[in-house]
């Protein structure tokens, strides 16, 4: 199977468990905007998210109203500057992508074992790729992590 099929065949694993539990049923617009907000280095405006997912910003507005109703994210006036609209992680948000997370990895382990291939934990990006890309999560201090083998060759 290609890498592109593997690829999808993952994702819809992910998102039928995700149907299938009993939790929130997202939009793809409003899952895409929970990571973005989660996934990067705050502050998060309407303005910017609309940006960075290339939508206008009434359709964040929609997807940013429906993530509050549930929850995930919260919304709070810029003290600097009060005609700017923040948006803010919660814990209930963090505990959702962390069960979602879950179920992505559970589909790939699932994936593996249904192509007969021994399920191999991803490797791992080298510590200072990481900080780079999320600075706000990872000490400067953290030592560099030894350079990644390369995986084994299958037959």
């Amino acid at each position: 199977m290609s890498r592109n099929l593997e690829a999808l065949e993952l994702w819809r694993g992910a998102l039928v468990a995700s149907v299938r539990a009993a939790g929130p049923d997202l939009s793809a617009r409003q899952l895409a905007l929970l990571l973005t907000v989660y996934m990067t280095p705050p502050p998060h405006t309407v303005r910017g998210l609309a940006a960075t997912l290339n939508v206008s910003k009434p359709a964040i507005t929609r997807a940013l109203d429906r993530l509050g109703r549930l929850g995930f994210t919260k919304r709070k006036r810029d003290a600097e500057d009060r005609r700017n609209v923040l948006v803010q992680r919660t814990v209930k948000g963090s505990v959702f992508l962390h069960e979602f997370g879950q179920m992505v990895i559970d589909a790939g382990a699932v994936q593996g074992a249904l192509d007969g291939a021994r399920a191999m934990p991803p490797r791992p990006p080298s510590a200072p790729l990481l900080r780079s890309r999320f600075p706000h999560r990872y000490d400067v201090r953290c030592p560099a992590s030894p350079s990644p083998r390369q995986p084994p060759r299958r037959p």
